[in-house]
């Protein structure tokens, strides 16, 4: 790394992270903790299709927060799990990949589609930095009783509005305002819900 981003600042990594600041990814916290969603995302994944009544506690352990009769179909991908914070009685269908660098929160009573991505991480535009590894994440709400369809893409910041419904395939770049329908790349509201 040609230039010292870091400067005067004592704190970890795996510290600047969590507190949305530029980082590197290279701390041995952040790895550890990987590496276990890593393994209880795989666990999961196997106690689900064993019909092992202790996945849905391997899910418990994975992310921040459960609620009750919420669901997922495995598979699931995630870089940490314990910054994602799910609401009671929503469900989530499979192949989600929420890179929770910062934190992901999903409401209650949510339809999350298919292969859809929540992602946090950003990196910068100027060559320079990302060049030498910097990035940061900005953290996505969802929330309650929002319907994303399958393979939407949620990007870093965004917040969708309680009700409302994203169409398959959409890519959500802005805060979607609560009780309406957006579609499209990048999603634009084409309705309100009544």
């Amino acid at each position: 790394m040609a230039h010292d981003y870091f400067a005067g600042d004592n704190r970890t990594q795996f510290e600047r992270m969590r507190a949305g600041d530029l980082y590197i990814a290279d701390d041995p916290e952040m790895a550890k903790a990987h590496l276990r969603a890593v393994a209880l995302t795989d666990a999961y994944h196997r106690a689900y299709v064993a019909a092992d009544r202790a996945a849905f506690g391997i899910l418990a352990d994975l992310v921040g927060t459960l609620g009750d009769g919420a669901h997922i179909n495995p598979p699931l991908f995630v870089d940490y799990g314990e910054n994602i914070h799910i609401g009671a009685r929503t469900f989530i269908n499979y192949h989600l990949t929420a890179l929770d660098v910062a934190t992901i929160t999903i409401g209650e009573d949510c339809q999350i589609g298919p292969n859809v991505q929540l992602l946090t991480p950003t990196h910068p535009i100027e060559p320079g930095p990302r060049r030498d590894k910097l990035e940061a994440a900005k953290p996505i709400v969802i929330e309650d009783n929002v319907w994303l369809g399958g393979g939407v893409i949620v990007c870093p910041g965004v917040t969708i509005g309680k009700d409302s419904v994203i169409g398959a395939g959409s890519v959500v770049t802005k805060d979607i305002p609560a009780g309406v329908v957006a579609v499209g790349n990048p999603a634009r509201v084409v309705r309100s819900i009544a």
